[in-house]
């Protein structure tokens, strides 16, 4: 039986391949021909020293911010042009700023609860819930003596102003203000009227 023909191209191979990779170790020095250039072996290179090395910080690029904590260019570096000088470090034990007053509220649930009602014609109460209603929230009053008061169902916030609603979808007021303390007028009669909490 005679074996293929690439089996036996690949056994001759692999003893080829096995036959150029022995190791001089074990075998000895390489066998050299008649025509190879002699070996010679490089002289060792020495480290020359270049000379100490001096460490400073570059100038920045022109148009670049200076950076923070650097109150002037660095040694050997040039002004930077059209920007204005470092502002001096805060003193210590200075006057403390002015607080700020506090911001309106920005949402509707801010306005939510109980308001005691201010009007010329006396005093009530108006209750704002988070309940929808169609695409208003639900609202009450009690004791109001004011006609359009008395009828108020709904209330909305928009544009950080509270409107309240009475049946058949009519503005009964605008109020601008906290969530402690609003004031506005009456649609129909212009009259003031102010909510507290």
């Amino acid at each position: 039986m005679t074996k293929p023909l690439w089996l036996t191209t690949a056994v001759i191979c692999s003893a080829l391949a096995l036959g150029a990779c022995s190791s001089t170790r074990l075998s000895g020095p390489p066998v050299r021909g008649a025509a190879a250039a002699p070996i010679t072996e490089a002289p060792p290179v020495e480290a020359v020293p270049s000379g100490p090395v001096e460490a400073s910080p570059l100038p920045p690029i022109a148009g670049a911010p200076i950076a923070p904590g650097m109150t002037t260019p660095p040694a050997g570096g040039t002004e930077i042009a059209g920007l204005p000088p470092a502002p001096p470090p805060p003193t210590i034990g200075g006057p403390a700023p002015a607080a700020a007053p506090a911001p309106a509220p920005t949402n509707r649930t801010a306005m939510v609860g109980n308001w005691s009602v201010q009007t010329s014609g006396g005093s009530c109460r108006v209750q704002l819930s988070s309940t929808p209603a169609l695409d208003l929230y639900r609202a009450s009053a009690s004791g109001c003596s004011n006609q359009d008061l008395s009828k108020v169902n709904a209330w909305d916030y928009r544009d950080g102003e509270v409107y309240l609603y009475q049946t058949g979808g009519s503005v009964t007021a605008r109020l601008r203000g906290s969530s402690s303390s609003l004031s506005g007028v009456l649609a129909k009669s212009g009259a003031p009227l102010s909510l507290t909490r």
